[in-house]
């Protein structure tokens, strides 16, 4: 059986390495078997210590180097190498047998999300089991045009995989009570989100959003955000709740045999 693939991926700064690293940690403390990919090739982080990283075949400071690019153009050039290398990718992960994977993706979301080598990768290692995790970002999403960004944000990377896919609010820690409130409310209700919005200085006259609204009540995307916080610890049963729910309808995968035990 393929091992349940969890992408994590968000607008840059949102908590990705973060939120990857606890919950490895929460998932072993809890007796299951699970692997961390990363697939930034650009990735400077060194509190994360993937089990499988890309940077052993793809870097950027070498693609920048060999090709004589910038940043920007080196990332771009590094992100379409990665699918390249990823059966090597795939075959080191292979090898470790994990039942989970949780799979950093590039800081900048775009690398991700609309690089066909991207529809690649994820054919490669995802096999059938395979979910996306979404990050708002808390600094943008606590303002209603800035939570609507991501919605919209959320729903194209949704329909570029045609995955199954959650959005999650990521350092909950640096939100305010009354901010809390407000994300939850408006991911209930498409009213007090238009309310919220009509009341903001950045505004359009009315009508334009009640169409807009309406538009998108068409697409029907996830409003809804699983809160969470990897410096808090918050909100990671939960995320492992959604995925087996996804999967497993919502049983437990048994840590000895790897197959589907008792109900969560």
């Amino acid at each position: 059986m393929d091992p349940i693939t969890l992408y994590f991926t968000g607008t840059a700064g949102a908590g990705k390495t973060s939120l990857t690293t606890a919950m490895k940690a929460w998932m072993e403390e809890q007796g299951y078997s699970t692997a961390t990919v990363n697939l930034d090739p650009g990735m400077e982080d060194p509190s994360f210590t993937p089990d499988v990283d890309v940077r052993e075949w793809v870097k950027l400071e070498e693609v920048m180097a060999e090709s004589n690019l910038g940043p920007n153009g080196a990332q771009i050039a590094a992100s379409d190498l990665v699918a390249v290398h990823i059966s090597s990718v795939r075959d080191a992960l292979e090898s470790l047998h994990a039942d989970y994977v949780l799979v950093d993706t590039p800081g900048q979301v775009e690398l991700f999300a609309f690089r066909e080598s991207s529809k690649a990768i994820l054919e490669e290692l995802g096999g059938d089991r395979s979910m996306i995790a979404f990050l708002f970002d808390p600094m943008l999403a606590r303002f209603p045009s800035g939570f609507v960004s991501l919605i919209l944000l959320s729903a194209t990377v949704q329909f570029r995989f045609g995955l199954p896919m959650m959005n999650v609010l990521s350092k909950t820690d640096l939100l305010q009570p009354v901010e809390k409130e407000n994300l939850a409310r408006w991911g209930e209700s498409r009213d007090a989100l238009a309310e919220a919005i009509s009341a903001t200085s950045f505004k359009s006259d009315g009508m334009v959003t009640t169409e807009f609204f309406r538009a998108l009540e068409i697409i029907e995307p996830n409003w809804v955000l699983l809160p969470t916080s990897a410096r808090e610890e918050e909100g990671l049963t939960d995320l492992y709740a959604a995925v087996q729910q996804a999967f497993l309808g919502g049983e437990e995968l048994d840590k000895d045999s790897g197959k589907p035990g008792e109900s969560l």
